[in-house]
């Protein structure tokens, strides 16, 4: 079991916003066992505790986490460092890790990560991003987000790593998730029917990501 293991890819997987490793976790476990036992998934709280109300309650228990904050129109960010110090720290502690998924907040995270790390301003202790699984992800810099400094040239130029990306029909955030893909070198897409949640996966979608992991 234990050289099986050492075969699949591992991942670091970074929630939504207000939300906790947990509920990601539970989200990810309607996926098929054909696609989950083919990864090594490992779930991480974000460092914040939610400032405010989270759009899951009474839906998921609380606690809810997010991994930094910014004022309204998302042009000023705060605990930006923090959030990556916190996680390369975590990496280095119970790592190596392979690649990154991420859901929402935690999307639009893990797509900028390689590029930072490539720059040498993030992830600088650790093994290089070997892929990224992005969920309604989103571009900082993009109509929607500014950037923090960090970030600011995440995207420039495109992301040669591989990236594996769900746009939902009815996603709030599908717009941003379609503009993200342009930043990367060879984006393989899902579309789903679903709003903004991890999807089910159809067998068209458990054939598409389990090509993917086989590629990585």
């Amino acid at each position: 079991m234990e050289n099986q293991l050492q075969n699949k890819p591992r991942i670091l997987c970074l929630h939504g916003f207000r939300t906790s490793a947990e509920i990601l976790k539970k989200l990810v476990g309607k996926w098929p066992e054909t696609v989950l036992g083919n990864l090594d998934l490992v779930f991480l709280d974000a460092p914040f505790p939610a400032q405010g109300k989270s759009d899951v309650e009474g839906l998921f228990d609380p606690p809810y986490y997010e991994w930094f904050q910014s004022n309204q129109d998302f042009t000023e960010y705060i605990n930006f460092e923090e959030c990556l110090a916190y996680i390369e720290d975590y990496m280095l502690k119970h790592g190596p890790f392979d690649g990154l998924f991420g859901f929402s907040q935690g999307a639009i995270l893990a797509a900028a990560l390689p590029g930072m790390q490539a720059q040498g301003v993030a992830l600088t202790k650790v093994p290089k991003i070997k892929f990224v699984i992005i969920i309604s992800g989103a571009k900082f810099g993009g109509s929607m987000l500014g950037s923090p400094k960090l970030a600011a040239n995440a995207f420039s130029p495109p992301i040669p790593c591989p990236s594996l990306h769900f746009i939902g029909e009815t996603d709030f955030m599908k717009q941003e998730g379609t503009a993200l893909l342009e930043s990367f070198v060879d984006p393989v897409v899902i579309h789903h029917s679903e709003d903004h949640t991890v999807p089910r996966l159809d067998e068209k979608a458990q054939e598409t990501v389990l090509q993917f992991v086989q590629k990585i």
